[in-house]
């Protein structure tokens, strides 16, 4: 079997968000790898150690810079490495038609499974796993919190306002990691010290070839509101008449 599993590099969500000239000042942000695309490491992991023959090979679109969550991939279990050669790109589309291209031609035939995190924490678009899956025209389902390889199906469930979905997917599939499918593991030193000797594959991701939208410019929004104490109930209803609130 052969599982591949697509990560991003994104900011640290406890750094501070610099803006200048309307841009985010990325060289000021802490950038570590995403926190859903860890649950997808951990089962893509998990499946390895419960099967055998199993391969995993950790994907990631963006620099030089993407070596570091590559390598703690690596750590924590992956196989192989490969990394995309097309910058760290914003757009959706192109993130996702990169990432199957590179799967396209990595592999002779399409592997198994593809593991995605649900988002990213920087935009929450949550929109690259399902484009994935319709460009290497497999099923796909999202927001997974269990899955279960059975033959040549994968059963999943997800949770939902209304309860419980339970799906059966056919192999090959693309499954998006939720919180909850697994505890993503702590690597040890040892794991980290030989993930940093592993050779990570590089692909040209072709982005320059892509159509892609366009960002205009970004400001932060403005939260502070005026705070008005009222002491006595005497005043509180013509305070909110005043406001036009009542």
């Amino acid at each position: 079997m052969e599982i591949a599993v697509c990560i991003n590099r994104v900011p640290d969500t406890g750094s501070r968000v610099d803006v200048q000239d309307g841009a985010v000042n990325v060289s000021a942000l802490n950038m570590v790898l995403n926190a859903y695309d860890e649950y997808a490491i951990e089962e893509s992991v998990r499946l390895k150690e419960r099967f055998s023959g199993v391969t995993v090979t950790a994907f990631s679109l963006g620099t030089k810079e993407n070596y570091d969550i590559l390598r703690k991939a690596l750590a924590m279990g992956v196989d192989k490495a490969c990394l995309i050669e097309g910058g760290n790109d914003d757009d959706s589309y192109v993130v996702a038609a990169s990432l199957s291209r590179a799967i396209r031609e990595y592999y002779s035939v399409l592997p198994d499974l593809v593991f995605c995190g649900r988002e990213s924490s920087d935009f929450n678009r949550a929109q690259v796993p399902l484009m994935v899956a319709e460009m290497l025209g497999v099923a796909a389902i999202s927001a997974v919190t269990f899955l279960e390889i059975r033959g040549s199906n994968v059963t999943v469930t997800r949770e939902t306002e209304g309860g419980i979905e339970e799906y059966i997917l056919q192999l090959p599939a693309v499954i998006s990691a939720e919180k909850g499918l697994n505890v993503p593991r702590k690597t040890s030193i040892k794991a980290v010290m030989k993930a940093r000797k592993e050779p990570i594959v590089h692909v040209d991701g072709h982005t320059d070839e892509l159509p892609r939208i366009e960002y205009g410019e970004f400001s932060m929004v403005n939260r502070k509101r005026n705070c008005r104490f009222i002491d006595i109930v005497e005043d509180l209803v013509p305070a909110l008449l005043e406001k036009g609130v009542v």
